[in-house]
């Protein structure tokens, strides 16, 4: 058995890597933007790879990569059916609503005209989102219809960049304020103003489609579950900002009085949807839980500090778990699957 794992430091694969060495598993470290990755594997059982929805390079061809290593036999991670709506809300939607899954209303056109209609006959405040990003970059509260129509004519004329330079200004200058940020840090905000990252350049901008969600009120946090293999969930309240209505990268977590009717949900649709990593974010409305969007890929902060976590029947298991750990472990027991069976 081989595992090969595409390293990138402060990533899960920290942990895959910590883990082979402890448990004297044999691995091999390999570059995905090699041109000969394929040939790099001919060994292995599987690759690992958690590629970055922030990267470009990587929005380019690791889901193809991986779909194409997994249709030729090997085990990847993550797979087709965990990855391909990876920072993609427009594709979660269509997926969460064709297993009528408890998603937050969301709407989607494809026509200026109908986003037109439809902007001039909603109700007020929506939730504007371009389809890729995380920690609440790209998301914005649209109070009005006039704010709605501004909105529509740029999605459908010079778009929008998918890195928000004076979102990340303003979002330096809150946590300068909050002092969860120095004044060299807001300085480079202001410089990206006029220095965009290599991400922003070599970007396409996002247009030709808007995106809407519906705004659900009275929320002070949102409830992220994170579930492995459809068997284990670990799960924490992220608190929203001061002054905002987002909760994604807002830093603030805790543990207590998570909703059992969102474990439930969200072991639900794992299952179903046979995800071998998920995190949900969840919100609730009149008590029932409805998700906002989902990723295989989230950050650790937080819910490396959950007290313990609740396995496939709802019991409760206290302690302090690595969510990675158990990613590593399923990828061996699926080879040592597969090889019992070729054998």
């Amino acid at each position: 058995m081989k595992i090969a794992i595409h390293h990138t430091p402060n990533t899960f694969s920290d942990t895959w890597i910590a883990y082979c060495q402890e448990k004297r598993i044999a691995y091999q470290l390999v570059n995905c933007y090699d041109s000969n990755i394929i040939e790099q594997l001919i060994d292995c059982d599987a690759l690992l790879w958690h590629h970055d929805h922030a990267k470009y390079k990587d929005l380019l061809f690791a889901k193809q990569l991986l779909f194409s290593l997994e249709q030729a036999g090997k085990i990847v991670f993550p797979n087709a059916k965990t990855t391909w709506h990876f920072d993609d809300k427009v594709g979660q939607k269509y997926l969460l609503e064709a297993i009528h899954a408890p998603l937050v209303p969301s709407f989607v056109f494809y026509d200026k005209e109908q986003a037109m209609t439809w902007a001039k006959d909603t109700n007020y405040p929506k939730v504007f989102k371009l389809r890729g990003g995380a920690g609440a970059r790209n998301v914005k509260l649209i109070k009005t219809k006039k704010q709605a129509i501004k909105k529509i004519n740029r999605a459908f004329g010079r778009g929008f960049s998918p890195f928000d330079r004076v979102g990340l200004l303003k979002e330096r200058w809150r946590r300068f304020k909050m002092k969860e940020d120095t004044f060299l840090g807001v300085m480079k905000g202001v410089g990206r103003l006029f220095i965009p990252t290599e991400f922003a350049k070599m970007s396409n901008r996002e247009k030709g489609y808007v995106y809407f969600q519906d705004f659900i009120p009275n929320n002070e946090f949102d409830t992220r579950v994170v579930v492995i293999h459809g068997e284990k969930a670990l799960a924490e309240r992220r608190f929203v900002r001061k002054n905002d209505f987002r909760a994604s990268g807002s830093g603030k977590f805790d543990y207590n009085d998570i909703h059992p009717e969102i474990i439930k949900q969200a072991f639900k649709i794992a299952q179903q949807l046979e995800l071998q990593s998920i995190a949900f974010d969840f919100v609730l409305k009149d008590g029932k839980p409805l998700v906002i969007e989902m990723s295989y890929g989230y950050g650790t902060q937080g819910i490396s500090n959950a007290p313990g976590y609740w396995d496939a029947n709802l019991n409760w298991h206290e302690g302090k778990y690595d969510s990675q750990k158990w990613v590593i472990e399923k990828i061996i027991q699926d080879i040592k699957k597969k090889n019992e069976k070729e054998n």
